[in-house]
């Protein structure tokens, strides 16, 4: 047996379908942000989600054995508190991709929740200052807002790694609808020392 057919065996966390499990629940949190059912439908509902909490909380495991937040193969990572960005150009000093925020993301007339933005570029930013590096960590993150972001309208990220002294790595994000540049951030990650948590 190949060592191709060594990795073909290991079951990924989660399973094949857990990329379609997050991925539904991303459509029911937008499906929820946009909807006004009748009160015995709420109740009705409610009830499920109690059941599916239920039926899921059995299987709690440590931080570490989780497949949420750790499925690198999946559009964001496999968690959906930051809206799933998907990677056209991705290497150590720049990366570059697509991502929709929805209705979930909504405030008013159209437009992006404010909270949402740093979220998309904090996931992109730590993609590029942990790709093929010590592990790093945040320690600022400002984004500038420059006009107004639509939901459900396909946008472009862009990061850059603008330079690295030391431990340190300064960091440039954009976010794009088409030419128009509705924001950017510039943030400052630090590369951990071993055995740092």
């Amino acid at each position: 047996m190949s060592a191709q057919d060594d990795t073909e065996d290991v079951e990924l966390p989660g399973g094949p379908d857990f990329g379609r499990f997050v991925d539904n629940l991303r459509h029911l949190l937008d499906v929820v942000a946009g909807v006004r059912p009748p009160s015995e439908v709420v109740t009705q509902v409610a009830d499920q989600f109690a059941q599916i909490s239920a039926q899921l909380a059995p299987f709690t495991v440590p931080e570490s054995a989780r497949p949420t937040g750790l499925r690198l193969d999946l559009p964001g990572r496999g968690q959906t508190m930051a809206p799933a960005l998907i990677w056209d150009v991705r290497d150590s000093e720049r990366a570059s991709g697509r991502v929709t925020f929805g209705r979930h993301y909504l405030t008013v007339n159209g437009a992006v929740h404010g909270g949402a933005l740093p979220l998309a570029f904090d996931e992109a930013l730590a993609m590029l200052a942990n790709m093929g590096r010590p592990f790093a960590r945040s320690v600022y993150l400002n984004v500038t807002f420059r006009s107004l972001t639509r939901v459900d309208v396909p946008l472009r990220l862009d990061a850059t790694v603008d330079r690295v002294e030391g431990r340190k790595l300064f960091l440039t994000g954009r976010l794009f609808d088409g030419d128009t540049l509705c924001a950017d951030a510039e943030s400052l990650f630090i590369q951990l020392r071993p055995a740092q948590p």
